[in-house]
């Protein structure tokens, strides 16, 4: 897939992958549409983008809002008259064992309304003009949305139900040029991680990740990039994800094992 003149819709595209992949896009003359909450930051990843040799438009966002998902697909086709690809990246998670969150029902509720509802809705609103256009759908969802992961238990089952229902739309759009490729993120140097809820349903505030062990948005942005170019079916990020997927067919157990000491070394 040749990325050069390809209308864009990016949410989340103010910080960590979602900007990393706004400036990899750039370098090969896209035309991006970028959403976020923070108008600040938008305004900085538009002018990077522009002097990378990109177009850039901005759709301020709260991406939870039924209203955002409608408005922001009209801006990215009338200001370049397509939506080629759509990348469904904005999303938040969670640290903290269920059995210490003060209220799991609220919690759940906005992990869902953010990393599951928003996306069913933006794609709704935007496959009209992905039909014609043949296009791509890019749902970032992590490798905790195919296995269980500790401290992560309603962040995981909202990515879970991601996976569950992008699988379940690539069946339905099957004959209608429409492909889409699934990217599931291991660990990733972001802000996401300082906003994570804590068992107070308040973000964290800080980070719990060694950036020396864990990849750059950067790196991760130029896998998602390839991946797409390929239109390729599925992309996890890590070598130990890729082969925990099969693994746990085998030996579920091992897998748990595993999971549960990667989040403890980052605990």
């Amino acid at each position: 897939m040749d990325f050069s003149g390809r209308s864009i819709l990016l949410t989340g595209a103010s910080e960590g992958i979602g900007r990393a992949l706004a400036l990899e896009l750039a370098r090969s003359g896209t035309r991006l549409t970028l959403v976020a909450r923070n108008e600040t930051r938008l305004k900085e990843v538009a002018a990077e983008v522009e002097a990378l040799g990109g177009q850039a438009r901005i759709v301020v966002a709260d991406v939870t809002q039924a209203e955002a998902a409608l408005r922001m697909v009209d801006a990215a086709f009338a200001a370049f008259g397509a939506l080629d690809i759509l990348i469904l990246n904005a999303g938040g998670s969670m640290w903290a064992a269920f059995d210490t969150l003060n209220d799991p029902a609220a919690a759940a509720r906005d992990l869902m309304e953010l990393n599951f509802f928003s996306c069913v809705r933006i794609t709704h609103a935007a496959l009209p003009h992905l039909r014609p256009a043949k296009g791509l759908i890019v749902p970032v969802a992590s490798v905790a949305g195919f296995t269980g992961v500790p401290t992560r238990t309603l962040y995981s089952a909202s990515k879970h139900a991601l996976v569950g229902f992008f699988e379940s739309l690539r069946v339905e759009l099957r004959g209608t040029g429409v492909d889409i490729t699934l990217i599931a993120p291991d660990f990733v140097v972001t802000e996401i991680h300082a906003r994570a809820l804590g068992a107070d349903g308040r973000p964290i505030g800080h980070g719990r990740l060694d950036p020396r062990k864990v990849m750059t948005a950067e790196a991760c942005a130029k896998l998602i990039a390839k991946a797409m170019k390929k239109r390729q079916r599925l992309l996890i990020t890590s070598a130990r994800g890729r082969f925990g997927r099969w693994l746990k067919l085998l030996a579920p157990g091992f897998v748990d094992r595993i999971a549960a000491r990667a989040v403890a070394r980052r605990a």
